[in-house]
């Protein structure tokens, strides 16, 4: 009985759970234009555009910069590789910034205004309540509207 035990355990560690694609399954497309061109983009659970539970994947190139902007729900952080340096505040300021490793998690409380940097290739996780919703501090940072620069 105690092998039958340990052959269902090994077989759950390897298989993803319901509703999950494995990661080899992600289907990377273009960032969404709220986001600065240059990263790559993928839903994992959910849509991030309508109400409910979503998790999606942001790839980015290294020196990446997300300008100040505030989401109205909390977004939760993971990395999943490379380094995501984020900071608190109304401009972007490399001298305060939380640098976050590979494994790392972070949570970004609704309407606190932050900003973001890939430090390499950096590749990091979003879950959350959609929908999703960014608003830039400053509107001219905002690439939806084409002047912002990656």
């Amino acid at each position: 009985m105690r092998t039958a035990h340990v052959a269902l355990l090994a077989l759950l560690a390897t298989t993803p759970a319901w509703g999950q694609t494995p990661a080899a399954g992600i289907q990377w497309g273009p960032s969404p234009p709220f986001f600065p061109t240059g990263a790559r983009f993928a839903v994992l659970q959910g849509d991030p555009s309508k109400t409910g539970v979503y998790t999606v994947r942001l790839s980015m190139p290294p020196g990446y910069v997300i300008k100040p902007h505030y989401h109205p729900t909390d977004e939760h952080i993971t990395v999943i590789t490379g380094t995501f340096e984020v900071g608190m505040g109304d401009a972007v300021d490399t001298t305060h910034m939380q640098r976050l490793a590979s494994g790392d998690f972070i949570t970004a409380p609704a309407r606190a205004h932050h900003f973001a940097m890939a430090q390499g290739r950096t590749v990091v996780q979003v879950h959350g309540q959609g929908p999703f919703a960014i608003t830039y501090v400053h509107p001219d940072d905002d690439p939806r509207h084409g002047r912002a620069a990656p």
